[in-house]
């Protein structure tokens, strides 16, 4: 199998590719990292260009609900707008379609995606979480949902394959199994072996942006560091954005 490393990766002739790690609500930094990006194509206009978006844009934050409208509404203006799935994404339709007190959204920020659409949700209580999830239901516009649920899990673009979490080690980019792309960690992170392809993924926070041979970890915990950060691959040309606000 051929395999390639992060400093001799390519991406896609004639086509520049940026990906945006995890927004977990803060419309404010995605904003902000789409006003960086547009000045780039001003300063150096490429020939084509697409935008990578890896997922997890509910919960923690205080704004899901805008994140989730400005991508939608990004999609119907630019076939150039992608997003793939993240857990919190897939975690925020289980929670409104099976009501789990013990699930990702209970447990883990959907008290804020609550509150984003004007639904406060206590889930210490079950009679508040069982109301909550009715209300909830009821809120979230039809579009948000049919969004999440028709979000891909992976993407491939030149020699990067882009995803939430990250791959199996060993097992070949197109038959990994849908649920480690949105939530494998330490099998992954800990491998060292260079894959096929050089995997741009979020999920697993960090203080910095972490380059490695085998993969990049965009994922600098936007929603409490303040810090939204994106790659920009042109060609052989790798550098990186910071969005602060």
């Amino acid at each position: 199998m051929r395999t390639v490393d992060f400093k001799n990766a390519r991406g896609p002739d004639k086509l520049r590719v940026y990906a945006i790690g995890d927004v977990h609500g803060r419309l404010d930094l995605l904003q902000e990292m789409h006003r960086l990006i547009h000045m780039e194509n001003l300063k150096s206009p490429p020939f084509d260009w697409i935008v990578v978006h890896l997922g997890d844009y509910v919960d923690r934050g205080l704004q899901s609900c805008g994140v989730i409208n400005f991508l939608i509404n990004g999609q119907r203006k630019n076939h150039r707008m992608l997003a793939l799935a993240g857990n919190h994404d897939v975690g925020f339709v289980d929670f409104l379609e099976t009501g789990d007190t013990y699930g990702l959204f209970a447990r883990y920020g959907g008290r804020q995606t609550g509150l984003s659409y004007g639904v406060n949700i206590d889930f210490s209580n079950d009679l508040s979480i069982a109301s909550g999830r009715n209300a909830l239901r009821a809120a979230v516009p039809t579009a948000h949902v049919d969004f999440l649920r028709r979000l891909p899990r992976s993407m491939v673009f030149g020699d990067f394959f882009f995803c939430h979490a990250g791959i199996r080690p060993g097992i070949e980019l197109d038959r990994q199994d849908p649920e480690d792309l949105i939530w494998i960690r330490s099998e992954f992170l800990d491998n060292t072996t260079p894959h096929s392809k050089v995997v741009v993924h979020g999920h697993t926070p960090a203080t910095e942006v972490e380059i490695r041979q085998n993969r990049v970890n965009l994922d600098t915990g936007a929603y409490a560091s303040g810090r939204l950060s994106a790659i920009m691959i042109d060609g052989q040309n790798k550098s990186f954005l910071e969005a602060t606000v």
